[in-house]
């Protein structure tokens, strides 16, 4: 049962190159919940550097955005992030009890995250992209990377459903709407992102 889990690295690799593709046209927002990119783009970098295998940049990234959690904690694209960093942890270790505490204190993080978007998030914040997008991909990409038995398969679906079927979705950039198709591609889903 556990070791399936450790198949989960090789879609959170996935996961982390569909946030790649989306933070490759980041903008600047005056938004006041968007940390500025100087300070968000180095902690992504490592986020992206721990899903593309570099392990030594797991805990860096996880403690990156924690930093920057706590000086904005109502940041839903942070507490995506965060959440997102700290699953991937739980590959990090083969004992049991700490594979599942990784993996569901990221996945509380990324629900919180989902409950906190509001009709203010659907503002262009980090990455070029509305918030309420970006923190329901990285959401649906974890989810449809942890292993079936933790029970996420079908939010991440019907988060992939919410982003195609979103009136923002077309006006994003083009990478965020590849990104957006790689995952419906991961949850089997027909339809794509134009």
């Amino acid at each position: 049962m556990f070791a399936r889990f450790n198949l989960a690295r090789v879609n959170l690799k996935t996961a982390c190159v569909a946030g790649a593709l989306v933070a490759s046209v980041a903008a600047p927002t005056s938004e006041a919940w968007a940390v500025p990119e100087a300070q968000f783009q180095p902690a992504f970098r490592l986020f992206m550097q721990a899903g593309n295998g570099d392990l030594s940049a797991l805990d860096k990234a996880a403690d990156a955005f924690a930093t920057l959690l706590k000086a904005e904690p109502a940041n839903p694209v942070l507490l995506a992030y965060s959440g997102a960093a700290i699953s991937m942890k739980a590959t990090t270790t083969w004992l049991p009890w700490k594979k599942m505490g990784y993996a569901e204190d990221g996945l509380a993080q990324l629900d919180k995250a989902l409950a906190m978007l509001t009709p203010a998030h659907n503002a262009v914040v980090q990455n070029g992209t509305p918030g309420q997008l970006e923190v329901k991909l990285v959401a649906a990409n974890t989810f449809l990377a942890v292993p079936g038995f933790m029970n996420r398969h079908e939010r991440g679906v019907k988060l992939v459903k919410d982003l195609l079927d979103s009136p923002a979705l077309g006006s994003t950039p083009a990478e965020f709407r590849e990104a957006v198709n790689k995952a419906a591609e991961k949850a089997k889903l027909a339809g794509a992102a134009k």
